[in-house]
C-alpha cells in the first residue's frame, strides 16, 4: 500500500484471490493473484471481486480502478477449469449457487455497470472470461506481449459473460465472428488497430505504470463529472441510441450534478484561475 494522502476511509473486503493496493491518490489497483493458475478465477474469486468493486463504487476517496494480473504471462486465462472439472465430477453435486457468477459477470466486471471507471492493465494472456473483463473496461493498456481471444467454442462451450455482444459492438460482426467462431487470438497490435485497447505500453514491465498515468488523468477531474460523463458514454454504447442515452443520463444525474458542490467549485476555480479542490462525490 502506497503512503499518501487520500487513502480510503473505509476498509476493503477481505480477499484471497486478488491483491488490493493504491498506486496513486484516489486510485485502486486490483491484482488477480493466481499466477500458478494463469490467473484463472475460481467461483469464489468472482464473488470476492464483486465485493471489492461494490466497495470501490461506495468508497469516497477512490475515483478510478485498475485491474491487472500478477506476473507477466497472464492477465486472466478465464475460468478455473480445474476447479470446474472437480465440481462437475463430484458425485455429490454442489449447490448451483456455488457454480455461477455474480450479476456483474466474470470477475465482477464483464457485465458490470457500476459508477466509477475501471482501466484494464493487460499484462499477458487475456482469454475467455479474461477477455470478457477487458471488453467491459472503460480503458485498456496492454503489454506488447498481450494476447486476446475467446476460445470457448473450441472447448464445446461459449463465452457467456457478455463478451461476444460487446465485441461485436466494438469491432463489427465479421471480425467478432472470426474471433469467437474460429478461436483466433489477437496480438496487442491487432487489438490496437481494431480500437479494442487505448495503447500498448513500452514494455511488459511498464503496463501498470501506463495504466496509472491514465488513471491519474481521471482522478484529477471532478469525481461527479467523471461518473456522469462515463454514464453518458456507456448508455450510448449499451442502448445504441444517442437520444435515449442522453435522456437517461439527464433524468438520472443532470440536476444533482449541477446543484452539487463540485460543479460550483469547478466554475469558481475556472473564474479565479486556480486549481479546483474537489469533494468526494455524492452521486
Amino acid at each position: 500500500m502506497s503512503n499518501f494522502l487520500h487513502k480510503p476511509v473505509t476498509e476493503p473486503p477481505n480477499v484471497t484471490n486478488c491483491l488490493i493496493s493504491y498506486p496513486a491518490p484516489y486510485v485502486l489497483l486490483v491484482t488477480i493473484n493466481r499466477e500458478k493458475a494463469m490467473n484463472s478465477i475460481p467461483f469464489s474469486g468472482h464473488w470476492e471481486m464483486e465485493e471489492v468493486f461494490d466497495w470501490f463504487d461506495k468508497e469516497p476517496n477512490l475515483r478510478v480502478a485498475i485491474i491487472t494480473g500478477v506476473g507477466k504471462k497472464a492477465f486472466c486465462a478465464g475460468q478455473d477449469l480445474i476447479e470446474l472439472g472437480k465440481l462437475r465430477s463430484n458425485p455429490v453435486r454442489p449447490s448451483p449457487a456455488l457454480m455461477r457468477h455474480p450479476p456483474s459477470g466474470f470477475g465482477a466486471i464483464s457485465r458490470r455497470s457500476g459508477k466509477k471507471p475501471i482501466i484494464a492493465a493487460v499484462n499477458g494472456l487475456a482469454l475467455g472470461g479474461g477477455f470478457e473483463i477487458v471488453l467491459n473496461c472503460d480503458m485498456v493498456v496492454a503489454s506488447p506481449t498481450a494476447t486476446f481471444g475467446l476460445p470457448e467454442a473450441m472447448r464445446g462451450i461459449y463465452a457467456s459473460a457478455g463478451g461476444p455482444a460487446r465485441l461485436v459492438r466494438n469491432v463489427g460482426l465479421p471480425i467478432a465472428s472470426e474471433v469467437a467462431l474460429t478461436g483466433k487470438q489477437l496480438t496487442a497490435q491487432e487489438a490496437l488497430d481494431l480500437h479494442l485497447i487505448n495503447r500498448i505500453s513500452p514494455s511488459p514491465d511498464t503496463v501498470v505504470n501506463e495504466a496509472v498515468k491514465l488513471a491519474n488523468g481521471i482522478a484529477q477531474i471532478s469525481p461527479d463529472a467523471a461518473i456522469v460523463t462515463r454514464a453518458s458514454l456507456r448508455e450510448a454504447w449499451e442502448t445504441a441510441s444517442v437520444e435515449r442515452a442522453t435522456e437517461i443520463v439527464q433524468q438520472r444525474y443532470h440536476e444533482a450534478l449541477l446543484q452539487g458542490e463540485n460543479a460550483k467549485e469547478g466554475l469558481e476555480a475556472f473564474a479565479q484561475k486556480r486549481k479546483p479542490q474537489w469533494k468526494a462525490s455524492k452521486l
